[in-house]
């Protein structure tokens, strides 16, 4: 079984033995405040800067930290930075995956800019940066031009869409070259995009992901970085709607009788970490195809401009109907490791560069979005 399966059965179990307010229950589970940016973009605001903004909370960012912080005082501007507090030091510590992550944002800011009659211009970080960490410096600043002319992205259409798809996908479901194509040609930046559908290159990535994911989990410093991270149920997440979110009856239910919770996930002789690991080392294994990002240096700019094409890649994914997942683990650069580091730049960047995405892609049922903080928590200024 994997992961939801497992806790379905078993939570469905401890839900049915409350007799007839289960149902009751069930219906006010869903965590509706965190949801509410979801339904609140593009419509909320007039202000042309917010209204994009509304839409760029939404893009995809390593294990949900939201890490953006706007500073919108300066008349037809946006200045953005990282919110410190949303690093990952323990997987990420020279906060690569996490610049990544800001790529996207902006990236998903200039196509709702250009959906409601402006041109941006973004200059990135106009302060300079320090390639170990990132610092109190700006990240970008950028500047918004109304401009009727200015031409859409057809990619927008799937953003209220797109998810990173994190479950088993069907193994009876073959992808296409020309998907891989269609997928693959919606990057913009001027670096390497890969892609295999292949038995033999998935067979090798699949068990280079599985590896990689098994080693940040018997990390103890890296995997507790995650287990500090999850939200267990609707009052946790709307409390801290960030973070690896469980929500439903199922989970609540099962947190409150002690089979899933973070002490639980954090004990090896435990049912919950057993079948967690089981399920998402399963993820791992049903990839039907592979995606990868490779730029000829690492500079902040690089890491920028691959979430910029991240975000692109999933969206168009979510346009040709396929689920994606990054699968990072093997690009993280922390001791552990280095050896599955070392070979998965080998593997996908023989002649040299930085593999800075690496993502299998499938098909599956769809999933709900992700909680986010609403736009009013990620303004400093203005």
């Amino acid at each position: 079984m994997n992961r939801r399966k497992f806790l379905a059965v078993l939570g469905g179990g401890v839900i049915v033995s409350a007799g007839g307010a289960a149902t009751g229950f069930a219906l006010t589970r869903t965590p509706t405040r965190a949801l509410a940016p979801w339904r609140e973009a593009g419509s909320l605001y007039d202000e042309p800067r917010k209204k994009a903004l509304s839409y760029a909370i939404l893009a995809p960012n390593p294990h949900n930290r939201q890490p953006w912080l706007v500073d919108l005082s300066q008349v037809g501007k946006v200045i953005l930075w990282v919110d410190r507090s949303r690093l990952l030091p323990a997987t990420d510590p020279f906060n690569r995956q996490i610049t990544i992550g800001l790529g996207c944002f902006l990236e998903l800011l200039r196509m709702a800019a250009a959906e409601d009659g402006h041109r941006v211009s973004i200059d990135p970080f106009p302060k300079g940066f320090d390639q170990t960490r990132l610092d109190e410096r700006p990240i970008a600043v950028v500047s918004f031009i109304q401009d009727q002319t200015v031409e859409r992205d057809p990619l927008f259409a799937q953003v209220m869409d797109r998810r990173s798809l994190k479950e088993p996908y069907d193994l009876d479901r073959e992808l296409s070259d020309q998907v891989l194509r269609d997928i693959a040609g919606s990057v913009q930046s001027e670096m390497t995009v890969g892609t295999t559908r292949h038995r033999e290159d998935v067979g090798r990535l699949r068990r280079l992901t599985h590896d990689a994911m098994a080693i940040e989990i018997e990390t103890p410093h890296t995997y507790r970085e995650s287990v500090d991270l999850f939200r267990i149920g609707k009052a946790e997440i709307e409390a801290n709607p960030d973070g690896i979110d469980f929500s439903g009856p199922m989970f609540e239910a099962l947190g409150a009788v002690g089979y899933f919770t973070r002490q639980a996930a954090l004990d090896p002789t435990s049912t919950a970490y057993r079948q967690g690991i089981d399920a998402v080392l399963a993820q791992c294994d049903t990839a039907m195809g592979h995606i990868w990002l490779v730029t000829r240096a690492n500079t902040r700019l690089d890491q920028l401009n691959a979430g910029r094409d991240w975000l692109r890649i999933n969206l168009a994914a979510t346009r040709a109907g396929v689920g994606t997942q990054p699968l990072s683990q093997a690009l993280q650069e922390y001791p552990e490791m280095r050896a599955l580091y070392d070979r998965c730049h080998q593997l996908l960047a023989p002649n040299g560069g930085t593999v800075q995405m690496l993502a299998r892609l499938g098909y599956a049922a769809p999933v709900p979005p992700s909680p986010r903080w609403r736009l009013a928590t990620r303004i400093m200024k203005g």
